[in-house]
C-alpha cells in the first residue's frame, strides 16, 4: 500500500513564492537552488526546496509563509556520530547503510536533530531508521519496493 504523502508535485522554482526562496537563501547563502516540490497537507502548503550547499545536497521544507520547518542534509556514512552508528550496528548486525541524512526539525524556534538512515539488513530488506544523536532508535519503517526513502 503506498504511503499517503498528501499532494506532492514538482514545481518550477519560478513558481515558488519569493518569501520561501528568500528564507532558503538567507539560511544557505551562496547555495545553488536545484529544484522544488509543493505539498499540500491539512490545508497547509509546504515547499521542499532542493539545494546544493558547498557540494552537499540539502532539502529544506518551508511553509508558504517562509517559515523553515525542516532541513535534511545528506551526510557520508562515516560522518554519522559514533553513538548513532553503534545503535544501528546493535539493532541491525551485518546491515549495510545505503543513505544517511542529518535532520533538523524547527518548531517555535527550537531545533531538534535526528538522523535518518536507510539500512539494508543482512536479509536484504531495506529499513528507514530514525535515530537520536544519543543513539536512541526513534522510528523504523520498512521501505516499499522502488521507494528511495
Amino acid at each position: 500500500m503506498p504511503v499517503a504523502r498528501a499532494d506532492e508535485e514538482k514545481v518550477p522554482l519560478t513558481d515558488v513564492p519569493k518569501v520561501v526562496l528568500d528564507a532558503v537563501r538567507a539560511k544557505f547563502p551562496g547555495a545553488e537552488l536545484s529544484g522544488a516540490e509543493k505539498e499540500t497537507d491539512d490545508d497547509q502548503t509546504i515547499y521542499e526546496i532542493a539545494v546544493v550547499d558547498k557540494g552537499t545536497k540539502v532539502d529544506v521544507s518551508v511553509t508558504a509563509q517562509g517559515q523553515i520547518e525542516e532541513i535534511e542534509t545528506e551526510i557520508a556514512v562515516q560522518d554519522l556520530p559514533k553513538l548513532v552508528a553503534a545503535a544501528l550496528d546493535a539493532r541491525y548486525p551485518g546491515a549495510t547503510i545505503k543513505k544517511a541524512e542529518a535532520i533538523v526539525e524547527i518548531e517555535d524556534g527550537r531545533e531538534t536533530k535526528s538522523f535518518e538512515v536507510v539500512v539494508v539488513t543482512a536479509g536484504k530488506k531495506a529499513v528507514e531508521v530514525v535515530v537520536s544523536p544519543g543513539g536512541k532508535l526513534l522510528k523504523a519503517e520498512d521501505q516499499d519496493e522502488g521507494d528511495e526513502g
